[in-house]
C-alpha cells in the first residue's frame, strides 16, 4: 500500500482545517494510507516511508511560514543523502496573495528534487467552505494519482 504523507504547518488554525480536509479526500481511495503530520512532528524518517508529500502552510509575511521552512531545512540534506525523490503538491493559506510562499517552497523543494505533481492551490482570506472543498479535491485527485501510478 502506498503512503501518501500529509505535512502542515498551522497557527491560527486556517493551514490545520485544510489539511483535515485534504486529508479526508484522500481518504476517499481506499487503496492509498493516508497519514497527517504537524511540521514539528515530522522528519526525514516521515518523508523516507511516505510514497508522496502533500504540504500544508501559511504565507507569513508574504513569505512560507517559518515552521515549514524549519521543516523543509531540517530534512534537506538528509534526504538529498538518501536519495528521496517524492512528488509533491503544495497547499497555501494565503492572507496576502501567497505567490511569495508558492516561490520559496518551490526553490527549496526544487532542491530535494522533489517534482510537483498539481500547480500549488493557494487559498486567499478567511477559510470558506469552497477552501475546504477545494483542499479535499486536491487530496483526492493526489492519492488516486498515486494509486493508479501517475506519480
Amino acid at each position: 500500500m502506498k503512503l501518501l504523507q500529509i505535512i502542515y504547518h498551522s497557527q491560527s488554525g486556517a493551514s490545520a482545517q485544510m489539511a483535515r480536509a485534504a486529508w479526508q479526500g484522500a481518504k476517499a481511495e481506499q487503496v492509498v494510507a493516508t497519514r497527517v503530520m504537524r511540521v514539528w512532528d515530522a522528519g526525514t524518517s516521515d518523508l523516507v516511508q511516505a510514497d508522496a508529500v502533500l504540504l500544508v502552510a501559511a504565507e507569513n509575511s508574504g513569505a512560507l511560514s517559518g515552521g515549514m521552512k524549519d521543516f523543509l531545512d531540517r530534512t534537506f540534506y538528509p534526504a538529498i543523502n538518501r536519495g528521496l525523490v517524492l512528488p509533491y503538491a503544495l497547499i497555501i493559506s494565503a492572507g496576502n496573495d501567497g505567490r511569495g510562499a508558492v516561490r520559496q517552497a518551490q526553490r527549496i523543494l526544487s532542491g530535494y528534487p522533489f517534482p510537483p505533481v498539481a500547480e500549488p492551490l493557494i487559498l486567499r482570506g478567511e477559510v470558506s467552505c469552497e477552501h475546504l472543498k477545494q483542499s479535499s479535491q486536491m487530496g483526492q485527485a493526489f492519492a488516486a494519482g498515486l494509486e493508479m501510478g501517475i506519480y
